[in-house]
């Protein structure tokens, strides 16, 4: 196995409120199990009430859809105003940023990436195993099915 590129000197990254990873042009934030109970407590809604003011379906692989996150017109993220609304319950894909799996691949991604991201090899050093983490975080949080979502919604309903 090769050892990661940011083994011995872990890698630069500090948010600049660009606000670039939250919208700009179109794509998904799709939600786990963790994100959507944690956003439905910080804003004190059913997973009915979030999912029809927030969320939309995404088309995932095999035929499948998944839930995610709305868009603005402009692409931001629904929950973008100025800020993240939400920051304390961002999903995972928000709180992993940059340190997406495919980002830190190598360091050709990473740089790719730096061209568009303003943060990145700037400021905070984050070391092997903390970018470790997030990578991780990233991987394992895999997005709530059409049908897992339905079924919480009912198990809601019962109470």
């Amino acid at each position: 196995m090769v050892e990661p590129f940011y083994k011995e000197t872990g890698l630069n990254f500090e948010c600049q409120r660009c606000s670039f990873c939250c919208g700009h042009s179109p794509g998904f934030v799709y939600l786990s199990k963790r994100d959507l109970d944690a956003l439905c407590a910080f804003k004190k809604m059913s997973i009915k009430e979030f999912t029809e003011n927030y969320c939309r379906w995404a088309d995932y692989y095999y035929g499948t859809q998944v839930l995610a996150l709305k868009e603005q017109k402009n692409f931001d993220c629904i929950l973008w105003n100025s800020g993240c609304s939400c920051y304390e319950a961002r999903p995972v894909q928000c709180s992993t940023w940059p340190f997406w799996s495919w980002m830190v691949e190598s360091k050709e991604s990473w740089e790719e990436c730096a061209r568009e991201c303003p943060g990145m090899n700037k400021g905070r050093n984050w070391s092997f195993e903390e970018i470790e983490q997030n990578r991780k975080a990233y991987t394992e949080n895999q997005p709530l099915h059409r049908e897992e979502v339905e079924e919480l919604i009912r198990k809601e309903e019962e109470k």
